[in-house]
C-alpha cells in the first residue's frame, strides 16, 4: 500500500491520523493547527488561482472563469516538497488536468444538441476516474487519487455553451504556466534554493514500481471504476425521477473514500465529506443571499481555496466546509444558474456518493468475513 498509496496519514488530504495522544488536552487542538509548510502551500495555490480568475473577470470572460479553476489544481500537487520535486509533479498533473479538460471539450463539441447526456457524461467520466486514478498511482502523485480529473472532466464535459476554443487554450495554457512558476517563485530567496539542474529533475522523474505496488495499483483502480459507476447511475436515475441534475457530484463524493490508509480512515473521510458539504452549503446560502458582484466572489473563491489548503491535511471535515462554497461560488461565476438548485443537488448527489463510496470501501472487509464464516461452517 505505501508504495501504490503513499504515507497516507499525511499526504492524501485527509486528517492526520498519527502522533496524537488522547491523554493529552491539547492533542485534538494540534490537529486543527496549521503545519509548518502549510501557509506557503496554501498561499501559492490561491495566488495561481486568483490572479487567472481576476484576469477572466478584468476581461469581462467570466465564461472562461471555470476552465482557469481547473487548471489551478496544478499548484496544490508537489506540497512541501524541493524545488525539482514539484516541479516535475506540478508539470505531470498539469499536463494530465490539460488532457482531460481538452477530451471534455472534444467530447461536449461533438455533440451537436450542446452537452452529452448524463448517462454519456457517466460513462466518460467513469473511464476517466478509472484512467487517472492509474496514471496517478504510478507517478506517485499527491494528492492520491483522481477527485480532480474526474470533477474538471465532468464539469467541463456539462457545459452547455462552450466558449471559443483558442480562448479555452489560452487560459488553460497560461494559467498551468503561472503555477509552475509560482510552485518556483521562493528560489528568488537564496535561502529556499535546492538543486534544480537537468540531472536532478530526471532523478525526481524516475519512478520505479515494485512488482507488489504495481499489483496493488490495479487493484485499487477498480475502486474507481465500481463507485463512480454505481454513484453516477443512481443519482441520474434518481435525478430524472425527482427533476435534480450535476449527477457527477454523486461520482466526486463516491472517490474520496477511496484514498486513506485504512478501512476505518476512508469510511471517516466519507463521513466528513457529508458533513462538511452540510456546513459548507449552510455558509453558501448566506453568501447566496447577499448576491456578491463578481469581484466579491473571486476574492471569496481565493479565501475559500487558500482554507482548504491550509486545513486539508489536518482537518478533512474543515476543509471541506471551505470546498463546498468554493466549487459551488465557481460555477455561479461562470454561469447564471439558480443558487438554491445547486444547494438541493449538490447536497443530494453528496450523500448519494458518499454511500456508495463507503459501500464500496466496506465491501472487500464485509466478503472477507463472509468467506471465513462460510469456510468455518464447512469445516
Amino acid at each position: 500500500m505505501r508504495g501504490a498509496e503513499g504515507d497516507a496519514r499525511t499526504d492524501d488530504g485527509g486528517t492526520r491520523l498519527g502522533g496524537l495522544n488522547p491523554r493529552r488536552p491539547l492533542a485534538v487542538v494540534g490537529r486543527f493547527l496549521p503545519g509548518k509548510n502549510d501557509p506557503a502551500a496554501a498561499l501559492r495555490v490561491a495566488a495561481g488561482l486568483f490572479l487567472p480568475l481576476a484576469t477572466v473577470a478584468l476581461l469581462g470572460r467570466l465564461d472562461l472563469a471555470i476552465f482557469a479553476n481547473f487548471a489551478a489544481f496544478t499548484g496544490i500537487y508537489g506540497r512541501g516538497e524541493p524545488h525539482r520535486v514539484r516541479l516535475v509533479a506540478q508539470a505531470r498533473a498539469g499536463l494530465l488536468m490539460v488532457a482531460v479538460i481538452f477530451t471534455a471539450e472534444l467530447l461536449a463539441r461533438l455533440n451537436p444538441d450542446g452537452a452529452p447526456s448524463p448517462w454519456a457524461i457517466v460513462v466518460g467520466t467513469t473511464f476517466v476516474a478509472w484512467l487517472c486514478s492509474l496514471i496517478v498511482a504510478w507517478w506517485r502523485l499527491r494528492p492520491a487519487g483522481s477527485l480532480f480529473y474526474i470533477f474538471a472532466f465532468a464539469a467541463v464535459s456539462s457545459l452547455p455553451h462552450q466558449p471559443p476554443l483558442g480562448d479555452v487554450v489560452m487560459v488553460v495554457a497560461s494559467t498551468f504556466v503561472l503555477c509552475l512558476a509560482i510552485g518556483l517563485a521562493a528560489r528568488v530567496l537564496l535561502s529556499h534554493r535546492t538543486p534544480l539542474g537537468w540531472r536532478e529533475i530526471r532523478a525526481a522523474g524516475r519512478v520505479r514500481l515494485g512488482g507488489a505496488e504495481r499489483r496493488v495499483l490495479w487493484l485499487e483502480s477498480i475502486g474507481y471504476l465500481v463507485a463512480p459507476a454505481i454513484a453516477g447511475a443512481a443519482a441520474t436515475a434518481v435525478g430524472e425521477a425527482l427533476g435534480f441534475g450535476h449527477n457527477y457530484w454523486a461520482m466526486v463524493a463516491a472517490v474520496v473514500p477511496l484514498v486513506g490508509h485504512s478501512t476505518r480512515h476512508r469510511v471517516n473521510r466519507g463521513l466528513q465529506r457529508v458533513l462538511g458539504t452540510v456546513v459548507g452549503l449552510a455558509l453558501l446560502a448566506g453568501i447566496a443571499a447577499l448576491r456578491p458582484a463578481p469581484w466579491i466572489m473571486v476574492l471569496l473563491i481565493t479565501a475559500c481555496q487558500f482554507g482548504a489548503e491550509m486545513l486539508i491535511t489536518r482537518q478533512y471535515f474543515l476543509a471541506m466546509v471551505c470546498v463546498t462554497p468554493l466549487a459551488l461560488l465557481s460555477t455561479l461565476l461562470a454561469a447564471h444558474t439558480d443558487p438554491g438548485a445547486l444547494l438541493h443537488d449538490r447536497f443530494i448527489d453528496t450523500a448519494i456518493g458518499a454511500v456508495v463510496g463507503v459501500l464500496v470501501v466496506l465491501a472487500p472487509s464485509a466478503y472477507r468475513h463472509w468467506a471465513a464464516r462460510r469456510a468455518g461452517v464447512r469445516s
